[in-house]
């Protein structure tokens, strides 16, 4: 079903630039949108195959809708595709207050205690709790697990420490709390409660390594059958970015250009970095693997090693790709970075054209939603 296409796949834009002295490409108020409350998906396409795709031809603005049964009709032949491998593990748990008060908390990452004294007894989560939880607040989870809160962090973060059996417990024995007993955490656009099919569907299938709190929703439109297609026609180098609760937040600055973009913990093999510096062209499939590729390219890295680091890399329409050729991607939240990273593409009126275009044909948005491919 999947058989490379000999499609002819539009050429690389090599003097495609965006006029970055357009204000309107910084103004903040260009990336809102309205969006009926129908068009948002409760759940995901079934099959994955059946979900639309709308194709982006830089080249001539033009724009084919389609499906994802036909992706490969339209990826180009040459390209190298990127992947983010990394894993969504069950970050909300629920336990009750010593006061006898429901709690909710949400993991999203573990502090660094690299070569403190601390590094060697305890391993400490930066979480949300959910209602109050001053300093020492002790909340029981299941199965004989405990969460105590020790301090905050950064407003409404908390510091916690989790024990089983009163026994502090390490970065391991915390991912296997949360696979036990925790809920894989939907986007909050969701408006439903979790089901136990979502462990799999908010999932990608080549999904590895534990770390993310949302998904890499690009990644969610391809099954089984379509990975195995990728592998046997092309080339594919995997990263893996941790995805944080930061892909939620909005930006607030009325010129974009003054947005912080949250940090998120990027990982990429040497073997994989040297398919990225290698190839001749590049399809990313969604905005963390775009984000993590672009990372690479400006990093003064040596290839003889493995690259680790933050990345905080904002992509808008005054900062552009590199080294990213083509992106594969859902339909993202108003006011969003990721809008601003398909903007930096395409720039603010195509994506404003292209998203109404996706409203017009009925597309369904976010997370589990329909699909565009750039061009």
């Amino acid at each position: 079903m999947y058989a490379k296409s000999s499609h002819n796949a539009p050429k690389h834009l090599n003097s495609y630039d965006l006029n970055t002295n357009d204000v309107s490409d910084f103004a903040l108020a260009n990336y809102d949108y309205t969006l009926p409350s129908h068009c948002i998906a409760s759940y995901p396409a079934n099959p994955k195959e059946s979900a639309k795709l709308l194709i982006y031809n830089r080249l001539d603005k033009s724009i084919i809708h389609s499906d994802f049964y036909h992706l490969f009709d339209f990826i180009p032949k040459d390209s190298t595709i990127i992947l983010n491998d990394t894993r969504v593990i069950k970050a909300r748990i629920y336990g009750t207050k010593q006061s006898g008060g429901k709690s909710e908390i949400l993991f999203h990452y573990f502090l660094d205690l690299a070569n403190t004294a601390m590094s060697a007894t305890h391993t400490i989560a930066i979480c949300q709790v959910r209602n109050s939880a001053p300093n020492g607040t002790i909340i029981s989870l299941s199965n004989g697990y405990v969460a105590k809160v020790i301090d905050t962090f950064r407003q409404s973060y908390k510091q916690i420490i989790f024990y089983h059996h009163d026994v502090p417990m390490h970065q391991a024995q915390v991912f296997e709390m949360l696979e036990s007993i925790g809920q894989i955490p939907l986007p909050p656009y969701i408006k439903r409660h979790v089901e136990a099919q979502d462990s799999a569907q908010y999932q990608s299938v080549f999904a590895k390594h534990n770390g993310s709190i949302a998904a890499p929703t690009a990644s969610l439109h391809f099954s089984k059958s379509m990975l195995a297609s990728l592998k046997a026609h092309f080339t594919l180098s995997y990263v893996t970015l941790h995805i944080g609760a930061g892909t939620f937040f909005g930006v607030e600055s009325s010129d974009i250009r003054n947005h912080h973009i949250h940090s998120e913990s990027l990982f990429i093999s040497k073997q994989n970095a040297n398919l990225i510096y290698n190839a001749k062209k590049i399809l990313c499939i969604g905005t963390t693997a775009m984000r993590s590729v672009e990372c690479l390219a400006r990093a003064n890295h040596n290839p003889s090693q493995d690259f680790s680091v933050q990345c905080n890399l904002f992509l808008h329409p005054g900062n552009k790709p590199i080294k990213t050729d083509y992106l594969l991607t859902n339909f993202h939240l108003p006011k969003s970075t990721l809008i601003m990273l398909v903007a930096s593409m395409i720039g603010i009126k195509e994506c404003q054209r292209v998203y109404q275009e996706a409203l017009k044909n009925s597309y369904r948005f976010f997370s589990y939603g329909d699909g565009m491919l750039i061009l």
